[in-house]
């Protein structure tokens, strides 16, 4: 895998950079990524922080706070969305296709109790986060 990812905002005001591989790809289901993403799932890449950087336009990014554990990152010209930093699990969430040259191979579902859109490939379905990141780590049927 290149270590080196490149993308952009919908209207390329505000670039980024990725570096080395993420530390886990998957799919979320809650509502809150479902209403943000205005999709029915949310595709993640995520990131420890330092392998994340704004490489053009950073006085265009924007933050919104929902909640606590989720700082939604967009570009303030376009409204293009780019990555939510999640300060509790030390990771970024880089959405898969802000950055569309990382090949996305998905590993996980997660929030899956949530989802409007059951998928059946065979991947795992946690009810919510992994144990590690504060969930309960359970493991739903397909």
């Amino acid at each position: 895998m290149n270590d080196k990812h490149r993308g952009a905002c919908f209207c390329g005001a505000v670039e980024i950079e990725v570096t080395g591989a993420p530390e886990g790809m998957g799919y979320c289901h809650c509502r809150s990524c479902r209403s943000w993403s205005a999709g029915p799932v949310n595709a993640f890449t995520l990131w420890k922080p330092d392998a994340v950087r704004v490489t053009r336009g950073a006085q265009n990014v924007a933050t919104f706070i929902g909640a606590p554990s989720s700082e939604r990152q967009y570009c303030s010209r376009c409204g293009g969305h780019l990555m939510t930093v999640h300060p509790g699990f030390g990771l970024v969430d880089v959405y898969a296709a802000t950055i569309p040259s990382l090949p996305f191979k998905p590993g996980v579902h997660v929030n899956y109790a949530e989802t409007v859109l059951p998928m059946r490939d065979g991947l795992p379905k946690l009810k919510d986060f992994p144990r590690e990141l504060g969930g309960s780590g359970e493991v739903m049927a397909e």
